[in-house]
């Protein structure tokens, strides 16, 4: 049923009987949960037998280094060579570091702030307030770092191809203040989708009013595919070196969807200039990584193409899960007119738009009924939707029951809130 095309009389009557409705959800005391893209118990079932290694007596690393001492801060480069192919990054040029990609990430914008990078005439700290492209909708987290460091978020929209380039190259050419862009290139959080060729070659080569600019390139769903196609994104490194700005991008990656979300390997890729200046900046505060994680993980995984066959199994849990999703809005909401989605081909999430000004209000009407969403605005900085419109859904944890009760439930609240919408807006015409 097409919503939008009701009568003021005919919505009325489908709000009360919305309501009823409503009702009874509330009364089933639900606690569902689609609020973060976590690895379900099942997934991580998968990573078990990393806990039995690298077993007693077998801490050697490759080189013969002990992996329980001190030093080599770069990391094993075994488990370098093993991600250098899923990263696109040279294994020399890649650092095995913590089991946090965002803390990398964190810990390179404090030290630009602080000290500057290769490039910079001064800390990005220096000479007021420093300035990051977001495309939007984003990675909330990323938001939450700049917001922290007092550095000003400029969103531009983000297309099926990856971001607004005419509006990112206008922005960075006229403006030395802004110092960086925000990219997750491969089935993006939360949008899923995958950045063009063209994308990645005009970020690369584009004029930036500052010398020191830098693409966090967080890419964090490079092996996670929903389908059996392992897609693949251009490799950005390699287009930055052709472009004569081999320095620009910082890539970043982790395990923490493959193995264990708390107690994975984070890494870094770079130019080798940018490699240098983060493990000079590592080295005062830590004398090297956790390396018996790094060699439980080589152990563990064997090569890419071992990281390619655990993906599988990763898969086979969470595409019944997208499909779910898929079936469940197609169904109930398919022809209503209030709401779009996207069909991700890997990934942790799909992003739903419902009516402008409508999000808040679903999100709250889940709340009420024991279901927990994303907060609404949560992809854009300072947590602001200027449409009041996106919802970002995390379909990975709950089992399957409990994830169609959830999806049950949403969708009694969008249909609410889209009808209560529609008679305010009738009401002031």
């Amino acid at each position: 049923m097409d919503l939008t095309r009701l009568s003021t009389t005919e919505l009325t009557a489908h709000r009360e009987q919305l309501r009823r409705e409503y009702e009874v959800l509330k009364a089933r005391g639900l606690a569902l949960d689609l609020t973060r893209g976590k690895p379900s118990a099942e997934q991580l079932d998968l990573a078990e037998p990393l806990l039995q290694l690298p077993g007693p007596g077998h801490y050697q690393a490759a080189d013969g280094t002990d992996t329980r001492n001190y030093g080599g801060l770069q990391g094993l480069v075994e488990l370098r060579t093993i991600f250098a192919e899923l990263l696109q990054v040279p294994a020399e040029q890649l650092i095995a570091f913590g089991n946090s990609s965002l803390a990398l990430m964190h810990d390179c914008l404090v030290y630009a702030v602080l000290f500057g990078l290769p490039g910079s005439v001064q800390p990005w700290g220096s000479g007021g307030t420093t300035a990051f492209v977001c495309p939007v909708p984003g990675y909330d987290r990323h938001f939450a770092i700049c917001e922290q460091l007092g550095i000003e978020m400029i969103s531009v929209p983000l297309t099926a191809t990856g971001p607004d380039m005419d509006e990112v190259e206008r922005l960075v050419a006229a403006n030395a203040r802004i110092k960086g862009i925000w990219c997750v290139p491969k089935y993006s959080n939360p949008s899923g989708i995958r950045y063009s060729e063209q994308t990645v070659a005009r970020l690369v080569g584009m004029r930036t009013a500052a010398d020191d600019f830098r693409i966090f390139w967080d890419n964090a769903y490079a092996v996670h595919h929903l389908t059996a196609i392992r897609h693949e994104i251009p490799d950005i490194l390699q287009l930055a070196a052709a472009a004569g700005h081999a320095d620009r991008p910082f890539v970043f990656g982790s395990t923490s969807k493959i193995t264990y979300a708390g107690s994975g390997v984070a890494f870094y890729g770079a130019s080798s200039r940018n490699v240098d200046w983060l493990i000079g900046h590592m080295s005062k505060r830590a004398i090297g990584p956790d390396k018996v994680n790094q060699l439980r993980h080589v152990l563990f995984l064997k090569s890419s193409a071992g990281v390619h066959a655990h993906m599988d199994r990763h898969r086979a849990l969470l595409k019944p899960k997208f499909d779910l999703v898929q079936r469940t809005l197609a169904d109930q909401l398919g022809d209503s007119a209030v709401a779009s989605w996207t069909v991700p081909e890997g990934g942790y999430f799909v992003t739903l738009d419902v009516l402008d000004g409508c999000a808040s209000r679903v999100v709250a009407l889940a709340a009420e009924a024991g279901i927990a969403l994303t907060p609404a605005g949560a992809p854009f900085p300072y947590g602001k939707d200027p449409d009041d419109r996106v919802i970002r859904l995390a379909p990975s944890y709950p089992p399957l029951t409990e994830l169609a009760e959830a999806l049950d439930g949403l969708v009694a609240c969008i249909k609410l809130a889209a009808v209560e919408h529609l008679l305010d807006a009738a009401v002031t015409m």
